[in-house]
């Protein structure tokens, strides 16, 4: 049980930030099969009690820990992006060596599925510095409820974060400020972006939570060697130097032209554009030891998983 719920709380943080995966959290705590399996277990109804408790608390502790970190975890990335950044890529890095122990030793078809894993990672990243120099848009209800389902499939990947697939969805700031403000007692974004999303959440991490329960009993090698592509390519994702910059007559901004001045004075921070920046000898050397902080501490997670297997 305390692992179960270490586990929902660093699932929780996980999925606040693009980069760092919920599922690898999992994997560190050593519930991750558990989770799984309790989630395949339920959506084809076989409640076994075991299976219930552990699933109740993962989730109780995800929900919380989203509701609770969202406000502040938003204004982190945004006001201490490249620090933010850059704890998130030793983050991610940290748990290449418990996904790895479980793919050795690597047949041909785990080197394909590593191979694959990191190219999608690679185009992911490509669409997304696409985007980088617009802020997120609002999306349509349709477009909510897909972003859900990549956020939860994503939940159940080691190596994949569903925060990152919102992000390149175009959806990252406009979760966040909805769940903070939930928290601060503003419902109307209850209906407009929370239920959508948590439908297509639930529809993600039942499909996908299934479909991996499957692959890993019959092409194990090829699905942990997929998960540890999508994991090492993630990082090509979290380039630190980029920093929001005031928007500009011209902009757009969330699928609307900005077209006056006092238009743009009146924007929140939080829907600033981004852009790339040149970094100084100091900072890069500051970006470097954040990371090895990150991949230390994330090292240090994964030895409580290192007896676990999925």
């Amino acid at each position: 049980m305390l692992r179960s719920c270490f586990g929902g709380i660093l699932m929780g943080l996980a999925n606040l930030v693009p980069g760092v995966s919920g599922g690898t959290m999992l994997v560190a705590t050593g519930v991750y099969g558990r989770f799984v399996d309790a989630v395949a277990q339920v959506t084809t109804f076989r409640f076994r009690r075991r299976s219930m408790v552990v699933l109740a608390i993962i989730v109780a502790c995800a929900l919380l820990t989203i509701v609770v970190g969202a406000g502040t975890m938003r204004n982190l990335v945004i006001d201490h992006r490249w620090v933010m950044y850059s704890l998130f890529i030793g983050f991610t890095l940290g748990g290449v060596p418990l996904l790895w122990s479980m793919v050795r030793p690597a047949n041909t078809a785990a080197v394909l599925g590593i191979v694959s894993g990191l190219i999608a990672m690679i185009v992911l990243a490509t669409l997304e510095s696409e985007q980088a120099s617009t802020a997120a848009q609002q999306g349509s209800l349709i477009m909510l409820v897909i972003t859900g389902i990549a956020a939860g499939s994503a939940m159940v990947l080691p190596g994949v974060s569903g925060m990152y697939l919102v992000l390149v969805l175009g959806q990252y700031v406009v979760i966040l400020d909805a769940v903070d403000g939930i928290r601060q007692g503003h419902m109307d974004t209850l209906l407009s972006v929370v239920i959508p999303v948590g439908i297509g959440v639930v529809i993600g991490v039942v499909l996908i939570s299934n479909i991996v329960s499957r692959l890993l009993v019959r092409a194990r090698h090829a699905t942990l060697g997929v998960l540890l592509g999508l994991l090492v390519g993630a990082v090509f994702g979290l380039w630190p130097f980029r920093a929001t910059r005031a928007p500009v007559v011209g902009d757009i901004i969330r699928g609307q032209l900005v077209e006056t001045k006092s238009q743009a004075e009146a924007i929140k921070p939080s829907r600033w554009p981004m852009e790339s920046f040149e970094p100084g000898f100091g900072m890069i050397v500051a970006a470097i030891a954040i990371a090895i902080l990150g991949f230390t501490v994330s090292l240090l997670i994964t030895r409580m998983g290192r007896d676990e297997r999925i």
